[in-house]
């Protein structure tokens, strides 16, 4: 058996866009305000030399029993092939965990603006790393026709 593990948010997502959507991520502007209790400003020293940011976060509007452990057409799509929910990025994962690389526009006390965050308003900001092209792929990447399809107009 697995160790239970437990996370407490370091944030929040502040952001005008307040329903979950599939696509037009790409020109949303959002924020992420770092809990004051937490935090001190000393947190986001060094931030702004970076351009991007990996933001992790909780689906928190996901209920449940909507969670999927099996495999299905991503979007319901009939048209593409039906894979295990580790194939796909939905958002009824078992975790209900989110990972999107923002592009960072600013840096201003306890709070950081983001360009192409997929989350909503309010949504719990479980932590945040600065992207370093190291860490990126080293090799070609390769996926699926339908995974390419899927996300054509995601960020958007």
């Amino acid at each position: 058996m697995f160790e239970e593990i437990a996370l407490k948010p370091i944030g929040k997502v502040i952001s005008s866009r307040e329903e979950i959507k599939d696509d037009h991520w790409g020109q949303v502007e959002a924020f992420i305000e770092v809990d004051h209790a937490q935090f001190t400003e000393e947190v986001f020293y060094g931030l702004k030399d970076f351009s991007h940011v990996e933001v992790i976060y909780y689906f928190h509007e996901v209920p449940p029993k909507k969670i999927i452990t099996t495999a299905r057409h991503p979007r319901n799509n009939l048209h593409w092939p039906k894979v295990g929910i580790f194939s796909q990025r939905a958002k009824n994962r078992p975790n209900r965990i989110g990972l999107t690389t923002c592009e960072l526009l600013e840096v201003k006390g306890l709070t950081i603006k983001v360009r192409g965050l997929d989350a909503i308003k309010g949504t719990p900001i479980l932590d945040i790393k600065p992207y370093m092209k190291e860490f990126g792929p080293r090799v070609e990447i390769s996926q699926p026709e339908w995974a390419t399809e899927l996300m054509k107009d995601y960020f958007k």
